[in-house]
């Protein structure tokens, strides 16, 4: 008879280790599948740029846009993109009915990989239609799995810092199953880093970035702002124009805290951003406003920017320019919080449509509403009508052809 070995002797086989269920890997090396978060109206676009920059697989939803990509695919894209204004790498996703599933699975991540004892990070949590219903409860949960993973690995917790971490997370609980994912734009890509200056109710730059999209515009024709603000609109022309990358002065991407970044490609990603800008003529972009700090923050945002001293903006008031003729012309009129105290919203946009109408013979104007109601009062027939969500508002861009 075959003679076993005695207890003492015999292997035993212990249980898996709390965090070495996804130890051969995150969830985006197995697939190559990341996540891109755009504004709802501006998903179509979105994903039509990614797919420019050479996204593959691309996945559209009301929530975003599932995307495959290769590292320098990825690192292109977080670079370029004007609409995106988040990537997202999934590192982990299972059933998740209530907190301790979260906790469990959560601790189980092979957090080390990602960032070290001596790492600041943030977790942002979104939950939808789920037995947990509390986002900031759900990031308190994982967060507790993270800092009990390096306490009981490393004897020693990274710090929480929601301003300006290291690492952030992001975590989405959607009908009891939740994804933890990576932050690789840390942070919202809408703060491209030129505005220095702003005023009151400032155009959020994705959706500046949207409206010159949409308009069409190429070049062929000046590009004109008589109610520039802080030039955001501007700017993003100005960008859209000389192909500058939208993410050249983001000191850091989240991807370069991915376990297998890759520096060399990194660098070639951004010598070949730098080497596609291009020059552009003297007042091919042009803008003005009423107020004089308007015209100031627009001159200074504008001058950090590769060729910003190309573009020529002065103080006027729209009603005593000579005339826009054979242009294209973008708009974001006073609207809420940015109306003046004295202003009549009404006979402001009776006055511009009568601008339009009267001064900018040959032009396309293309006009963000962020209330919609103030549309009927421009007296024009629209070409087209496109709703874009921004800052809470319910806004639409509108298209009107000056014959």
């Amino acid at each position: 008879m075959e003679s076993r070995p005695s207890a003492s002797k015999r292997t035993i086989r212990k249980p898996a280790g709390q965090h070495q269920r996804y130890a051969k890997g995150f969830e985006y090396q197995k697939n190559g599948i990341y996540f891109a978060q755009a504004s709802k109206n501006l998903i179509k676009e979105a994903a039509k740029e990614l797919k420019n920059l050479g996204a593959t697989e691309i996945d559209s939803s009301i929530r975003g846009i599932h995307f495959k990509a290769a590292p320098q695919t990825l690192y292109r894209i977080t670079y370029m993109t004007r609409l995106c204004s988040r990537i997202l790498a999934p590192l982990a996703s299972f059933p998740c009915p209530d907190e301790k599933e979260l906790y469990k699975h959560g601790k189980r991540l092979a957090w080390k990989k990602l960032l070290t004892k001596r790492s600041s990070f943030a977790i942002a949590a979104n939950v939808q239609e789920s037995r947990i219903d509390h986002s900031q409860f759900a990031a308190l949960k994982l967060k507790d799995a993270l800092v009990d993973y390096f306490r009981e690995t490393t004897g020693k917790r990274p710090d929480v810092d929601t301003e300006d971490p290291d690492v952030r997370f992001n975590l989405y609980i959607h009908k009891d199953r939740a994804v933890i994912n990576l932050d690789i734009s840390n942070g919202s890509l809408h703060k491209r880093g030129y505005r220095e200056e702003t005023v009151l109710g400032p155009m959020q730059e994705t959706v500046a970035a949207a409206i010159i999209r949409l308009s069409g515009w190429d070049g062929s024709t000046p590009l004109v702002d008589p109610m520039c603000g802080s030039g955001t609109l501007l700017c993003e022309a100005l960008m859209h124009h000389c192909r500058i990358p939208a993410g050249i002065f983001r000191n850091r991407f989240g991807f370069e805290k991915l376990p297998d970044f890759n520096p060399e490609i990194w660098e070639a990603v951004k010598k070949d951003g730098i080497a596609m800008i291009r020059d552009i003529p003297q007042d091919l972009i042009s803008g003005s406003d009423i107020a004089r700090h308007s015209v100031e923050a627009s001159r200074t945002n504008l001058m950090g920017l590769h060729h910003g001293n190309r573009v020529t903006i002065t103080q006027s008031d729209f009603k005593d320019l000579q005339g826009i003729e054979n242009s294209t012309i973008v708009i974001n009129p006073p609207y809420g919080i940015r109306m003046g105290k004295d202003l009549d919203l009404k006979q402001f946009h009776k006055d511009l449509g009568d601008f339009l109408k009267q001064k900018c013979r040959g032009s396309s104007a293309y006009i963000y509403f962020g209330d919609p109601d103030l549309i009927r009062h421009m007296g024009l027939k629209a070409t087209w009508k496109m709703p874009i969500s921004a800052g809470g508002l319910d806004g639409r861009l509108v298209k009107y052809e000056m014959y």
